[in-house]
């Protein structure tokens, strides 16, 4: 378990379906906040570098969204489950060493796991933020529904979780989106 003492002030644990935006607010958010208060973590990070280790497949690679992320990710997501199973916070231990900053964005959040890791871990200063996308806008942004990635525990998991903290709609509306962030970003500095 990670240790409570000089740990973060804040951890916001934002989840959402592909193509949803979950990459794009937390990427707004640092921008405004600064990256010496603000860290992005994600927890597919840990994930994809030990699978391309294991596999002696290009990290850099699999990092980015590109067909060649596409083409291994229904075997990595089968690879993380089993790691995941035999020991749930693996991932999430891997991502928070060495973090110094006082706000963590852990990007994508997909399983209750997660969030039990981290409120056990880091408690009350841990919340969730639900980025939600019509379908529509998910299909403009080139989502694609792909039978076994978008019906897994991967996208799924925390669907009827339904008690999130927040919840940012990013359905294509740019002042909607903004006044969600800046609702958002007043109560990180709340917090600091």
């Amino acid at each position: 378990m990670a240790p409570l003492e000089g740990g973060p002030r804040l951890v916001l644990l934002f989840s959402g379906k592909r193509k949803s935006g979950k990459d794009f607010v937390t990427e707004a958010l640092q921008s405004r906040l600064g990256g010496d208060v603000c860290a992005i973590l994600r927890l597919s990070g840990p994930l994809k570098e030990q699978y391309a280790q294991e596999h002696g497949l290009n990290f850099q690679r699999l990092l980015d969204a590109s067909t060649y992320k596409e083409t291994y990710r229904r075997n990595m997501i089968v690879w993380g489950e089993e790691k995941r199973q035999a020991d749930p916070g693996f991932f999430c231990r891997k991502v928070v060493e060495g973090v110094s900053q006082p706000v963590w964005l852990v990007s994508d959040t997909r399983r209750i796991s997660d969030i039990q890791w981290f409120r056990e871990a880091y408690g009350a200063v841990t919340q969730t933020v639900r980025v939600v996308a019509s379908e529509q806008s998910r299909q403009q942004r080139g989502w694609v529904f792909t039978p076994g990635v978008d019906d897994g525990e991967s996208e799924c998991g925390l669907d009827s979780f339904g008690d999130f903290d927040w919840v940012i709609e990013n359905h294509g509306d740019p002042q909607r989106l903004e006044e969600q962030l800046e609702n958002l970003i007043e109560f990180v500095r709340s917090r600091l």
